[in-house]
């Protein structure tokens, strides 16, 4: 799929979600088009066209889009909580097998 196919297909995506009235986020924008929202974030032009779509979006919210945008941003912060209680617990892992090996040196 060429640049110009993923960008058309990220604005159409993009453009359901206003014409449904629904928040356009970065994680529906992901389920609905099947690229991953690293590549959303990291590409700069499909990262624009999302942030563009987003606050056509936000302008046109009631207190229920409100609130859908609540629940999309506490999805993301737990989603970033699982990630920092698993990358502390390899952190403990790694040091507690440190500890060992210079014990047992």
């Amino acid at each position: 799929m060429t640049s110009q196919e993923i960008i058309s297909k990220v604005e159409a995506a993009c453009q359901e979600l206003v014409d449904e009235g629904k928040l356009v986020s970065f994680v529906e924008v992901a389920r609905r088009t099947g690229i991953t929202r690293n590549s959303l974030y990291r590409n700069e032009e499909l990262r624009a066209t999302v942030e563009e779509y987003r606050s056509i979006s936000r302008e046109a919210h009631t207190f229920s889009g409100l609130s859908a945008e609540v629940g999309h941003l506490r999805t993301a912060v737990e989603v970033l909580a699982d990630n920092v209680r698993r990358h502390e617990e390899q952190i403990r892992r790694l040091n507690r097998e440190d500890r060992y090996r210079r014990q047992a040196t």
